[in-house]
């Protein structure tokens, strides 16, 4: 009787116990060595597979290794990719940097600036320059560069947000305000100029309509809104 009831109380005990996800993968993590004493069960298992019913224990695992290596090899094609566009950029900004500190005049500065978009296939190079930050009143031959922040905030706000980038298509009045004289633009590439974005904006323009689009990089526009201010110093006085 004693005996009958020790091992219903263990029963009972036992009963209570409830495994779980958890409890199993603590106890495989204190006892590492279950796998091998227990090989002959493992290879025994089967795993439930969507497409082939079950599976060995062993081809699970093989299965989950090769999805791992090809995720790796993935992301590995990835940064090499990335790492090519990345020197294209970085060519491309030096190139750019070259041409335009050898610039005698703020005309030849534009002009070059220019024939750079161009050589990237782009319709051409806009720049403007906030008033309230440049010196571009008259006499100066570049007043048609100075543009009112006010003027253009509430497009900022419209356009851009809290970003210093906009990539995608204008509507006719946005164009007029920035580019009076442009023709055939089909979508643009803005970026504000000087680390807060307060200084006024390079535009590359395309006729396509959709070369410029929202979710490009934007790594060469990041670096052209610093170069470009310490370089029209040169030219034009800041306020």
């Amino acid at each position: 009787m004693s005996n009958h009831i020790k091992e219903g109380g263990a029963t009972s005990e036992l009963e209570r116990v409830k495994l779980s996800d958890e409890l199993v993968s603590q106890y495989l993590l204190n006892n590492p060595d279950f796998f091998i004493r227990n090989a002959r069960q493992l290879e025994q298992m089967r795993v439930p597979h969507p497409v082939r019913d079950s599976v060995s224990l062993v081809e699970w695992q093989m299965s989950r290794q090769r999805n791992h290596i090809q995720q790796l090899e993935e992301e590995i094609t990835l940064l090499m990719e990335q790492a090519t566009a990345n020197e294209i950029l970085f060519g491309r900004l030096i190139n750019l940097q070259n041409e335009l500190v050898q610039a005698i005049s703020l005309q030849d500065f534009l002009s070059r600036l220019q024939n750079w978009a161009k050589s990237l296939g782009l319709a051409g190079a806009t720049l403007r320059l906030f008033s309230e930050k440049w010196r571009l009143n008259a006499p100066s031959d570049f007043t048609h560069l100075s543009l009112s922040r006010q003027a253009f905030e509430p497009m900022r706000i419209q356009r851009l947000g809290d970003r210093n980038q906009y990539l995608g298509q204008l509507n006719g009045p946005e164009i007029l305000l920035l580019m009076p004289e442009a023709k055939m633009v089909g979508s643009v590439a803005i970026s504000l100029l000087g680390k807060m974005g307060d200084l006024g904006m390079v535009i590359f323009t395309s006729r396509d309509t959709q070369h410029y689009h929202t979710g490009m990089g934007t790594l060469l526009l990041d670096q052209l809104s610093i170069l470009l201010p310490g370089l029209l110093a040169r030219w034009v006085e800041p306020v």
